[in-house]
């Protein structure tokens, strides 16, 4: 079943402890797609300009992402975003940030894309995510991703946008912040009861919790002896997460379960090298290993 994405296609420059690269793919839409394609069929909307490679393109479309709603503006730029590691690296340190033609992007989802079953709002203006869920009006499933940015400045059109949706992703600290309580779990009732239908929160090293209906379910991370580039992992997340939705078709609460443990081995991979290179060097019998394995260490 096919999944549509929306968001950011960028040109990043990383530095972690284990070294620099400048200019690789990134981009929340770019993470979430190259992702969710071992799981079902993706759609893109997204805009680039006239500087992003026609190799990324091609790498694109070498996984089956369905590049219809890419948008090449002529004399744009693509949004570059520059961010460093240190430590622990469980926090980016932005150095700089150019959005360049992501800036003036309101999308219109092309009729080709319009019966698209799941959708995944990466993390955006929360005016845009509404303006895109609205026109996707056939839609099973649709989640977005935000950030403190939207929160802090955007708060009101956030919870429309929330309440669109059937289900919301966001890290601990955005969830408390939004929430309006230092502990998560009274944190997560109030989003709740703000309209959060389904509520995944990720929490880093510390695994992830997801609500529904009143219900808690909780995973540990993947342990990982090492971490080479964080960036991408949130993204891919909800794509093992939305893909495997997708794929089965089946949003019972014991599938979820199934795909929180996806989203948990899929962003595992991806924080293994830089950019997308660990995920473009595995394939889907890979992921299948190693949420083996993880069933393993949490069944008791």
């Amino acid at each position: 079943m096919s999944l549509l994405v929306v968001g950011s296609i960028a040109l990043d420059t990383v530095k972690t402890p284990f070294g620099e690269r400048t200019d690789v793919l990134g981009g929340a839409a770019c993470f979430f797609s190259v992702a969710a394609s071992f799981f079902t069929p993706v759609r893109l909307l997204g805009v680039i300009g006239d500087d992003f490679p026609d190799r990324h393109v091609q790498l694109l479309r070498s996984r089956g992402i369905d590049l219809t709603g890419l948008e090449r503006r002529v004399g744009g730029k693509t949004f570059r975003w520059s961010g460093s590691y240190e430590g622990r690296m469980d926090i980016a340190t932005t150095r700089d940030v150019k959005l360049n033609v992501l800036g003036e992007f309101k999308p219109t989802v092309p009729a080709a894309y319009l019966d698209s079953e799941f959708v995944f709002l990466a993390n955006t203006d929360p005016v845009t995510q509404s303006h895109v869920i609205r026109q996707v009006e056939g839609r099973r499933f649709a989640m977005l991703d935000t950030m403190n940015l939207w929160i802090d400045t955007k708060r009101d059109a956030l919870l429309e946008a929330l309440r669109l949706v059937d289900g919301v992703v966001m890290n601990d600290e955005e969830a408390r912040s939004l929430g309006g309580s230092s502990n998560l779990i009274f944190a997560m009732n109030a989003l709740s009861n703000m309209g959060a239908r389904l509520l995944v929160v990720k929490k880093g090293e510390h695994g992830s919790v997801m609500l529904r209906n009143g219900e808690f379910f909780a995973l540990p991370a993947y342990p990982l002896d090492g971490v080479v580039d964080p960036t991408g992992a949130g993204d891919t997340f909800a794509a093992g997460f939305v893909g495997h939705l997708a794929s089965t078709q089946d949003l019972s609460w014991a599938n979820l379960k199934r795909a929180l443990a996806y989203g948990t081995v899929t962003a595992s991979y991806t924080v293994e090298d830089f950019s997308l290179d660990r995920l473009l060097s595995i394939d889907r019998s890979d992921l299948d290993r190693r949420l083996n394995t993880f069933v393993s260490m949490t069944t008791w």
